[in-house]
């Protein structure tokens, strides 16, 4: 079998580099961390009129550019690279997948074609302040009331979710535990009783907000109780396009650290000759190439939807994540003493790998679920 992208996703992800190069240098990135909107509106809307990146995964016949998981996974990849500042993970690619698996075709063709067009953006609200980012652990409930449900509680670790006109919201039905009652939930982002508030985080490159709900009025996507194999399929790939994502982090972090040992000279030689700065770039290579492995596997077990998308999940996720912080520290390290000042990247890449690395799970609990879904646990 043959394993390589085709020439179209090649020269896809060349003209996406090139543009992101263009829109995201790290000037712009420290700039964007500083504003009240986080990212650069006018690049959003670029992304979406001229790219069409928005709609890489919903079908042509919602507005969208009818691509598979492969495609995104290039472009996150891509935009892990630059640090992107923007809500494309959270509405490209959580919120979306969730419509796509939970909802109804009537609400797809109602609440597509805006998030296809880039004219709305979407998050999806899911762990609790108990934490947790399993069905088991979701204790919001949603109450019947008339035609709609009505949702009270808290959603933290919402990703750009002051940003977002759709929040998709996990919820459960009154007296259901664990996978049974899941339900998806569309609320407005101006709902009334919904106060949304910032959440500082160490990464400022990614917003993150926690949601109150009061009474919020909410439609349910598709059948209420029935979307437990719904939020597992958006899980999966939640954390596969995250793993993309770290993966080109990762790979952006090993080539600012050769460049720099390259550069950089200490007793009238560039560090990078020195057998420790070798030593410490050959790892960082093998831990980023076997995490891109991880990362591309995964993506293609999700374009087929394969049986083996869960643990292809599981282990991209948990491979992505060491890689991505192994390379970020390694970079600051060999950066030496600019690589801490705040004019620099390195630590820029750092806080996202660190991040990332526990958003829908930490190494530990992939590895964990890993372990048990191949009948090896205890």
């Amino acid at each position: 079998m043959d394993f390589a992208f085709s020439d179209e996703q090649e020269a896809f992800r060349e003209m996406l580099r090139g543009f992101l190069q263009d829109k995201s240098p790290t000037a712009e990135v420290f700039r964007l961390m500083e504003t009240d909107e986080g990212h650069d509106p006018g690049v959003w809307k670029q992304m979406a009129e001229e790219l069409g990146l928005q709609g890489l995964l919903i079908p042509e016949e919602y507005g969208g550019q009818g691509f598979g998981f492969l495609e995104l996974g290039i472009a996150l990849e891509e935009m892990g690279r630059v640090l992107l500042p923007s809500p494309f993970f959270a509405s490209a690619c959580l919120a979306t997948s969730a419509i796509l698996d939970a909802a109804s075709d009537e609400q797809r063709a109602e609440l597509l074609p805006a998030l296809a067009s880039g004219a709305s953006i979407a998050t999806l609200a899911l762990v609790e302040p108990a934490g947790g980012w399993t069905a088991h652990d979701v204790r919001m409930e949603a109450r019947p009331a008339g035609e709609g449900f009505v949702l009270d509680g808290e959603k933290v670790c919402v990703l750009d979710g002051r940003l977002a006109d759709l929040v998709v919201v996990v919820a459960r039905l009154p007296g259901s535990e664990g996978g049974d009652g899941i339900s998806f939930f569309a609320v407005r982002g101006d709902a009334a009783g919904l106060s949304v508030e910032d959440t500082p985080t160490l990464d400022a490159t990614r917003r993150q907000s926690r949601l109150v709900f009061d009474g919020v009025q909410a439609e349910c996507l598709g059948e209420p109780g029935a979307a437990a194999e719904a939020l597992q399929r958006t899980l999966d790939r939640a954390a596969i396009g995250l793993a993309a994502e770290m993966a080109g982090g990762a790979d952006a972090a090993l080539h600012m650290a050769v460049s720099y040992a390259k550069e950089r000279t200490q007793f009238a030689r560039p560090i990078g000759s020195f057998q420790a700065i070798k030593h410490k770039a050959a790892d960082m290579l093998l831990e980023v190439e076997l995490a891109r492995s991880a990362a591309w596997w995964a993506c293609w077990t999700a374009a087929e939807d394969n049986e083996e998308r869960s643990e292809a999940a599981h282990l991209a996720k948990a491979c992505c994540s060491d890689a991505y912080r192994k390379a970020a520290a390694e970079n600051l390290q060999i950066h030496g003493g600019i690589g801490f000042t705040w004019e620099a990247a390195p630590h820029l890449y750092l806080r996202r790998a660190k991040v990332s690395e526990f958003l829908f799970g930490d190494p530990v609990a992939h590895r964990a679920r890993l372990t048990e879904s191949l009948g090896l646990g205890a």
